[in-house]
């Protein structure tokens, strides 16, 4: 699967109003602000809730990670934008539990983008809302962590009181590029947080059709198993930086948190 990040052009604030009609160069300040995608033959077929999901607002970035407008997820998925170079904002979620078990989830089949793909406990976006929009590496990062909070409840119930943002560690942020199929795909800056906590779980199943506990020697053999497949983003993270920060858990992430260089994969 590719996961280059070559882009037709470099987008900017003074050029993604002309390549990309859609965009808000306002970030929206409510869901229904950036509803003017209508549910056209994009997302016909789809399941309900997952089409409504689209309406999301999502935080489109210049390459250097500066917010430069607001466009529904739908319009941030189309591989035709994204083959044009628009570029939004994403979180990623590994979350541990005190053996250092990995909560995995499998995506469920109603998904739009990767469905049935193992991936890590919880992927999604901070919305162009008020508390997870920054325009910093400070107050952007506190913006991934109230969305992880948010969605790792509405996919897999785990309540916020039993992932406080204060225990999320931010780490670093990665700038890929992939494919779903044809239509749909991915091109974000992604903030990975880790965080370590005994949760309970109550999967989502719109959302979520599996969840498994994993050692690091467990997740090695899944990725030997050719019948399951995985999201490109946490393939990538795998094989590039994962097992390194697994390794220094118990010790402490010390030098691998908080880093401010994005990291182009």
């Amino acid at each position: 699967m590719s996961t280059t990040t070559t882009q037709a052009q470099t987008i900017t604030a003074d050029n993604v109003i002309r390549l990309f009609p859609d965009v808000d160069t306002q970030i929206a300040r409510s869901n229904s602000a950036a509803s003017n995608n209508n549910h056209n033959d994009d997302l016909e077929g789809y399941d309900e809730e997952q089409r409504r999901l689209m309406d999301e607002v999502c935080i489109v970035l210049d390459e250097n990670d500066n917010p430069i407008g607001s466009a529904s997820k739908k319009v941030c998925h189309l591989m035709k934008n994204i083959d044009a170079g628009l570029l939004h904002r994403a979180f990623s979620v590994f979350l541990f539990d005190s053996d250092n078990r990995l909560l995995l989830q499998q995506r469920a089949s109603e998904k739009i983008t990767f469905p049935d793909m193992w991936t890590n406990t919880c992927c999604s976006h901070p919305l162009g809302v008020p508390g997870e929009t920054g325009s910093d590496l400070a107050t952007s990062v506190q913006g991934a962590k109230r969305a992880a909070q948010r969605k790792l409840d509405q996919e897999l119930g785990i309540k916020a009181e039993q992932v406080p943002l204060n225990d999320f560690q931010f780490l670093t942020r990665i700038h890929y590029k992939a494919p779903s199929d044809g239509k749909w795909g991915e091109h974000e800056i992604d903030y990975i947080l880790f965080i370590k906590a005994d949760v309970d779980h109550t999967p989502n199943p719109n959302e979520v059709k599996a969840t498994r506990y994993v050692s690091e020697k467990e997740l090695k053999t899944m990725f030997e198993d050719n019948t399951l497949k995985f999201t490109p983003w946490f393939k990538l993270i795998c094989q590039s930086l994962l097992f390194e920060w697994w390794a220094h858990l118990d010790e402490g992430l010390g030098k691998h948190t908080g880093q401010t260089e994005i990291k182009r994969m």
